[in-house]
């Protein structure tokens, strides 16, 4: 008599079920963990990924705080190792370079809310203060995206006179810059719209104009234009 074939995995039937929700009813209908699992399931096809899918949400908080954790954070969490990390990842640099090319390929003040998204992206999830430049050109149009400095928790240094030097090497005419709280809340401190005047002066001795000063923290953005820190468009 032949014996009886070794039941599958319990996972399997739950994995195909989740697979079937997605594709039938789209991404919303599936929750962040859910998500998570899904892609999971792809890098690490021969375990049950909803446990750890589970546990990177509450370590984490949702979707996003979990893309954009860092990989020694993500370690941390039980049966994480690099095939999760990876995953992880590489999904977080697809999405930030989708948002990135809609910048590129449209005037950026014309597109306001796909900046503000894209800052978000890069920005609201990292655990120091980290300050961008946008350089633009005649025409609106991004010339670099750059880093311009990383700090501590609560600081960034930034070297006004780098600035301006980097602006005159890209020919900007305009620039953008924008620097995450990491504590998540997005208002400005003193030295935030100090700094900003600061730097607004120095561009404007060398003819390149300040657009507006984006800060980005996980429960939103405050833009330094909007609360009349900066001078009206040029």
């Amino acid at each position: 008599m032949a014996e009886d074939a070794p039941d599958k995995p319990h996972y399997l039937g739950h994995r195909e079920r989740l697979r079937d929700k997605f594709l039938e009813q789209g991404p919303d209908a599936l929750a962040d963990y859910e998500i998570i699992e899904l892609l999971l399931t792809l890098a690490r096809p021969r375990i049950d990924c909803k446990p750890i899918a589970k546990a990177l949400i509450q370590q984490f908080g949702n979707l996003p705080g979990v893309l954009a954790a860092h990989p020694d954070a993500l370690r941390k969490v039980d049966d994480v190792g690099d095939s999760t990390i990876t995953a992880l990842k590489l999904v977080q640099a697809v999405a930030q370079r989708m948002l990135k090319r809609e910048v590129l390929d449209t005037p950026v003040l014309d597109s306001w809310n796909r900046v503000l998204d894209y800052c978000h992206s890069v920005m609201a999830h990292q655990r120091e203060e980290q300050l961008r430049l946008f350089f633009l050109d005649g025409r609106n149009a991004l010339v670099a995206d750059e880093i311009q400095s990383k700090g501590t928790v609560n600081h960034t240094p930034l070297y006004v006179r780098e600035v301006v030097k980097r602006a005159l090497e890209l020919g900007a005419s305009a620039l953008i810059m924008a620097h995450n709280h990491p504590t998540g809340d997005p208002a400005p401190s003193r030295d935030d719209i100090a700094l900003t005047r600061e730097v607004r002066n120095a561009l404007k001795t060398v003819g390149v104009s300040l657009h507006d000063h984006i800060i980005i923290g996980r429960k939103g953005h405050c833009s330094l234009r909007s609360m009349n820190v900066i001078d009206g468009w040029k």
